[in-house]
Order: structure tokens, then C-alpha cells, then sequence
């Protein structure tokens, strides 16, 4: 074994068992290592040779797993501070941290460390006026109020009216069915939330399925498999399944093969193309895929492909950071190996993959820089660049967002620097009840200035084609607010009344039958 590789893989305590499948399958190449780190070192951690601090527990969860993470820091002559601060946004949402990605962060410079602001809840996130209304009693029962007023009143687990999204059929005893952990919102794509993919990794403190993670009682969630594929059979628009959650990686072998068998045994799912897998185990968690246990799965997903059934893992990667270890360039490697391709498709975030100076302007080139970096790191390592989109109007959106005006000046650089095959492959999107609309950019139409705006994805398909205006507005941060160009409303929005309203009556009168 090369000198080199083998004292990272020390540094990094990979067990034997992961060392032999690196080596084996040789997921570690000297050379795409130094090429890597030669031309990224600013981000880079894979010559990383510091002393790690996390070396025992895998996870560290709730507030029990974040008090656990601040004791080992303080020990270490860190202090994060916000404390209370810190302790509110768990309460309202969730934290949970993997040994990977507490080993990621830079903790010599913490509070500029892209990956800590991913994960760790920070000062400013929850709206100042609550966090002081909380710090203002002692009152245990007062506190308890206070957040579970503010989830129900602030957070918006649902945005996008996605309890519309949920699919329903009639049995052969024309009994109704309700898939309750799935969402058919686009006809050539159904998501399906498994009961085994309901929690994370670890926890992106953006997080827009916080309803998942936190178990809220109107959560989607998937106990029974039959119902998903009994509907599936009878959707033969359908050529796409998405496993997402929490995260599509936590889904075990003995599910996915119950779910996904049909599909390549059964004639009439003959329909199906592509299993999407939802995850971010390549940020959080890589070392799940170095594992001899998780090879019955990767065969499986081989299968699979060997018969016409393209496996698709959907990345969330949004900062070099997260793909410049060891440990994630070797779990790319490896699900490469076996075919299956790697797709990112990564939100726009403020303090995390966008950045504003001291006065809150947006700047543009250190943004958008993050991102170009990011493509032509996918492209040395052979991932997709799917797509970019906007912060969604859920959890903490005051924080994590910036007036689209400014996002469409980052990603037209970031657009116009990457070579044509390492670009996005499709504009800044941002997701509504109506779909996902892309922002194209700016035009100038009677002397005033009008975004250009496009569906990529809507409740009726055929809006896709048409391009429609609305005013530029240098502050507003939602697609939806934008005013239109002419008339008092946009094209689709009489057309998306009458199926919102549809969609709620029906299933209302189906289940009084």
C-alpha cells in the first residue's frame, strides 16, 4: 500500500474492513488525490493531518448529542457560545451530528467553517423577538408554550401545499386507498417517504421536511409497500420513483428490494426507468457505503441496472468542503463503480453557499466562486450537477435567504464560467404549489425591467412551455410574491385554484363514501 494512502487512511481511523475495500477496489488513486487537493487546498481536507477530536460515538443527537458535542469542544479549549440561543432552534426542529462531519468542520476557525453553519444551529436563526420573549420567563410550562405556538404558527413544515400531493386509489373491492407516505405532484415522478426513512445522518439546519424528521402528526410516512407498488401499476405515467425521507440512504436492503423487485419480475412495471435514491450520506455519512453490509445493497442496485432500471443518487452537495475528505471521494468512487449515477442537486443558501458582506450585500463573486469551484470539482470526480434552487419559504427562511435579484447575478456567473458539460442543467429554480420555477434572468421590455421566468416542473405539464414576465423587484426573496407584468395575475394562477380546489374536494368525497 502507498505510504501516502495508508497514513490517511489512519488519520481518518478507517476500520480494516474499509481499508481492504479501498485498496481492493482501488477508490483512493494517489493521483486524483493530489489533483485535487493541489488545485482546491483552500477547501481541501483530504491531507488533513490535525489530531481528530470525535473518535468514538457515530451520532450525536437531540440535545443530550449537541451538550455532549460542547462539553468534548470546551475540553478542547473551543467555545462556540449562544448556548440558549443555540438550545432554542433544537427544541423548535431537531439537531443530530455524524463523527464524519464533526471531523469535517474546521474548528480553528469555526464560525467561518461552511459545514458548522450547515449543522449547527446558529445565532439569528430563530426570530430574535421569540428568543427573547423565551429568555424573558423561568417558567418551564411558559417556554414549552412558547415553542410549540411558534412551530405551529413559524415554521411551515409543508410549504407548497404538499398534503395536496398525496395520491389515492381504489382497490379491487373499490375500497379507497391513501398512500400516506407518498406524493404524486408531477406525472413522471412519484416520492415515497418509507417508515425506514424518516430520520437523517445528520440534520441541515435548513432543512424544508422538518414535519419528517421532527414527527409532526401530519408527516408523510410509508408502512406498507403494496399500496405504493399497486399504485404504481396502475400509473404507467410514472417512470421515476424517488426515495427521499429524512434521507433515501437509510432505507434497508430486504425494503428496497420488496419495493423495486417488480420492476424488473413484472411485466406491467415495465414503465419504470429510474429509482432515485434522496440523500446525503456523501456529506454526512460516506462510510455507510465503504462497508462490506452495505455491498448486498450495492448489488442489488447493480441488478437492477443490468436490467434496464437506471439508479440515480440524488446529492445535496453544496460546499467543496463536503466532497474534499477521503472518506466521500471513496463512497463516490465506489457507487460509481457499480453504476450508479450521481446527480447534485443543491440549494442556495445564505452563510452556507452564498455570502454577505458586514452591511448584508450580497457578494457576488465570492458566491458565486463557491459554486463554480463545486462544478469542476463534480466534474474530476464524476458527478452530475443537477441543479441549484432557492431557499424554500419554510423553517428559518429569514436567514437563509437573499432577494432573488441577487441569486440570479450569482448563478448568471456561475452559469457563464462553467464549461457548458460541468454547468447546472437547468436555471435557479424555486418550488411552489404551482411547481418549480426557474428564473432565466432579466429583460427589458417598454423601458422597464422584468424577470424572465419559466415552469421546469408544474401541477399541469403544458405550462412548462410558455415563458411568462413579472416586475423586477430588487428585495422580494419569493417567487410566488412577484408581481405580474400585466393583468393582476399570472397565466396558470386560475388554472392552479381550480386544481388545489379539486384535489381537496375530491379526496374529501372520497372518503365520506
Amino acid at each position: 500500500m502507498n505510504d501516502t494512502l495508508k497514513k490517511l487512511m489512519d488519520r481518518n481511523q478507517f476500520s480494516d474492513e474499509t481499508k481492504a475495500i479501498i485498496e481492493n477496489e482501488n477508490l483512493l488513486p494517489i493521483g486524483l488525490l493530489n489533483r485535487l487537493h493541489n488545485n482546491y487546498e483552500k477547501y481541501s481536507g483530504i491531507m488533513d493531518d490535525s489530531d481528530l477530536m470525535f473518535t468514538t460515538k457515530n451520532h450525536y443527537s437531540g440535545l443530550k448529542g449537541f451538550r455532549e458535542i460542547v462539553a468534548t469542544l470546551n475540553e478542547n479549549g473551543i467555545d462556540i457560545g449562544h448556548i440558549e440561543e443555540r438550545e432554542l432552534f433544537i427544541k423548535v426542529y431537531r439537531f443530530l451530528a455524524t463523527k464524519h462531519v464533526l471531523n469535517t468542520i474546521n474548528w480553528n476557525d469555526f464560525k467561518d467553517d461552511l459545514i458548522f453553519q450547515l449543522v449547527f444551529p446558529q445565532p439569528g436563526m430563530v426570530k430574535p423577538e421569540i428568543f427573547k420573549a423565551y429568555m424573558a420567563t423561568d417558567i418551564e410550562d411558559e417556554k414549552k408554550q412558547l415553542i410549540e405556538d411558534y412551530i405551529k404558527s413559524n415554521t411551515n413544515p409543508h410549504d407548497g401545499k404538499q398534503l395536496l400531493n398525496k395520491p389515492w386509489y381504489e382497490d379491487d373491492n373499490n375500497e379507497l386507498v391513501i398512500l400516506d407516505g407518498s406524493q404524486h405532484k408531477y406525472p413522471q415522478v412519484q416520492l415515497l417517504f418509507d417508515k425506514t426513512t424518516q430520520s437523517c445522518f445528520a440534520f441541515c439546519t435548513y432543512c424544508f421536511r422538518h414535519a419528517q424528521v421532527r414527527g409532526d402528526e401530519d408527516m408523510f410516512n410509508q408502512k406498507e409497500i403494496k399500496p405504493v407498488v399497486d399504485y404504481i401499476r396502475k400509473h404507467k405515467e410514472v417512470t421515476d420513483v424517488l426515495v427521499t425521507g429524512g434521507d433515501g440512504a437509510y432505507m434497508p436492503y430486504d425494503r428496497f428490494v420488496s419495493y423495486t423487485k417488480p420492476f424488473i419480475e413484472d411485466p406491467d412495471f415495465s414503465h419504470i426507468k429510474t429509482l432515485r435514491v434522496g440523500t446525503r450520506v456523501l456529506t454526512f455519512h460516506p462510510e455507510l457505503i465503504l462497508t462490506k453490509d452495505y455491498e448486498k445493497t450495492l448489488g442489488w442496485f447493480k441488478t437492477l441496472i443490468d436490467n434496464g432500471v437506471q439508479v440515480a443518487f440524488m446529492a445535496h452537495f453544496s460546499t467543496p468542503r463536503e466532497v474534499l475528505n477521503p472518506a466521500t471521494i471513496a463512497a463516490i468512487r465506489r457507487l460509481r463503480s457499480y453504476g450508479i449515477l450521481i446527480k447534485s442537486q443543491s440549494p442556495i443558501m445564505n452563510h452556507i453557499s452564498l455570502f454577505t458582506d458586514d452591511n448584508g450585500n450580497v457578494d457576488i463573486d465570492r458566491s458565486a466562486q463557491n459554486w463554480i469551484d463545486l462544478g469542476n470539482i463534480f466534474a474530476m470526480v464524476s458527478v452530475g450537477f443537477h441543479s441549484m434552487y432557492c431557499a424554500r419559504p419554510t423553517g428559518e427562511h429569514h436567514y437563509f435567504t437573499v432577494p432573488l435579484a441577487d441569486i440570479d447575478k450569482v448563478f448568471s456567473k456561475v452559469y457563464r464560467t462553467l464549461p457548458s458539460i460541468n454547468r447546472p442543467s437547468r436555471y435557479i429554480t424555486m418550488t411552489s404549489s404551482a411547481g418549480k420555477t426557474s428564473i432565466l434572468g432579466t429583460v427589458e421590455v417598454n423601458g422597464e425591467k422584468l424577470f424572465a421566468l419559466k415552469f421546469n416542473e408544474s401541477r399541469n405539464m403544458e405550462w412548462m412551455d410558455k415563458v411568462f414576465l413579472a416586475k423586477f423587484n430588487e428585495t422580494e426573496n419569493t417567487v410566488e410574491k412577484l408581481i405580474p407584468y400585466e393583468g393582476d395575475k399570472h397565466f396558470f394562477e386560475d388554472e392552479l385554484t381550480e386544481i388545489e380546489d379539486y384535489k381537496m374536494q375530491a379526496l374529501a368525497k372520497k372518503m365520506e363514501v
